[in-house]
């Protein structure tokens, strides 16, 4: 199993970093609906929000991952790392997938290069913020409950 931090003293930054890369994804999300309205949902047009390309399905996606974080975020304790956890990785995954796709007939999303720099880089921000934001008890309280378990 793996050792994540408890009561990183960096925590509340890095939960800050990873609501304001939810917050990007989520407004994203709601300029590029707004942008793309009217549009077939799969739609590979010439529509740009916030220096990425988008089309309604690369939005909707988008806004629920960023509400999804911005949750997350908001929620704080242990929900905010095992979420965030989870999204980090996803945002990751899915950049890697449509980095793949670019120049396929399979991109449904209307991304490009730019699309995936910047997922990556928030996926990898909101990663390492759920990787330090354990919460855990007291560390003095944690010690002496190992020292009174311990076999002898």
């Amino acid at each position: 199993m793996a050792h994540y931090p408890l009561n990183h003293h960096l925590r509340q930054t890095y939960r800050t970093l990873a609501g304001a890369s939810g917050a990007y994804l989520t407004l994203w999300g709601a300029l590029g609906i707004a942008a793309t309205w009217g549009d077939p949902f799969f739609h590979r047009g010439a529509d740009w929000v916030l220096g990425m390309r988008v089309n309604s399905a690369g939005a909707w996606l988008g806004l629920l991952l960023g509400v999804a974080v911005l949750a997350a975020v908001v929620r704080g304790g242990n929900v905010h790392h095992h979420v965030n956890l989870v999204l980090g990785y996803v945002l990751m995954g899915v950049a890697m997938v449509l980095l793949a796709l670019i120049q396929t007939d399979a991109n449904v999303l209307n991304i490009s290069m730019v699309n995936v720099i910047v997922l990556s880089l928030l996926g990898v921000v909101i990663l390492t913020a759920a990787l330090y934001g354990k919460v855990g008890d007291d560390e003095a309280a944690h010690t002496e409950n190992e020292r009174a378990h311990r076999p002898a």
